[in-house]
């Protein structure tokens, strides 16, 4: 329980200290948009990665050269645990905007740094809202920023992975971006699988070799989301025994 609380009060100490920074990168925002979303992404960073800290969260990471940092990338990973996003924002190596549940635009101070960093409220029960977020990420990725989706839609219980949602996909074939898998394992120990504490764990996490959606067939480009679920599967399964 210590953990739990100890993270917590990062995450509102974070909230409340850095009101005044929100101005501050308003500010620079006004003269240098770039230099302003820059200074936004590598402060949440630092702040997620002193919540991994507090929760003693202990990283095996594999295949971070299969980033590509001169174009924006679609990344797609399997969904355990709250701590999934912080796991992988804090590799992001450039703007990198997540679909998010549309209840986190009503998190106060929370939504403001989150829209700072081009996140997106996906609204799943509109189909026509829903679209909308589609096109919004797709705009994102031809401005150069990345976007990041758990295409099982929520959070799966077990360690088998939910169907992934095919709509999402069309982020990266409407723009032919390349398709990065990641595969988390045992992140839900972190903290799902004994709610409400949080205990020392050891994760391991895989970024797979990059999909280049220009260059599929007209068969794969219909399949994209089991072949990526797929390499995602083989992944987890592969890093199980380092856990």
């Amino acid at each position: 329980m210590i953990r739990f609380l100890c993270t917590c009060a990062v995450v509102i100490l974070f909230l409340i200290l850095f009101i005044p920074v929100l101005l501050i990168e308003w500010c620079i925002g006004k003269f240098n948009r770039r230099a302003k979303d820059i200074s936004c992404l590598r402060i949440v960073q630092a702040a997620f990665r002193l919540c991994l800290f507090t929760a003693g969260v202990n990283v095996t990471l594999i295949g971070k050269e299969n980033i590509p940092t001169d174009r924006p990338v679609l990344y797609v990973l399997n969904h355990r645990s709250f701590f999934d996003v912080l796991l992988v924002y804090v590799q992001m190596p450039d703007l990198t905007g997540f679909v998010a549940k549309s209840q986190l635009q009503k998190a106060p101070l929370l939504n403001i740094w989150m829209r700072n960093l081009y996140c997106l409220f996906l609204d799943r029960s509109s189909i026509k809202k829903g679209l909308q977020t589609i096109l919004q990420a797709i705009s994102h990725i031809k401005n150069g920023i990345s976007i990041c989706i758990c295409p099982e839609g929520t959070r799966s219980d077990t360690d088998e992975m939910l169907p992934f949602k095919e709509g999402s996909f069309k982020i990266a074939l409407k723009t032919g971006c390349p398709i990065v898998p990641i595969a988390l394992n045992n992140t839900s120990a972190i903290f799902e699988d004994q709610f409400p504490r949080i205990k020392k764990t050891h994760v391991v996490m895989e970024i797979g070799k990059p999909i280049e959606t220009a260059e599929l067939t007209a068969e794969e480009r219909k399949d994209i989301a089991q072949i990526t679920q797929e390499q995602i599967r083989q992944m987890l399964r592969k890093n199980a025994c380092l856990v």
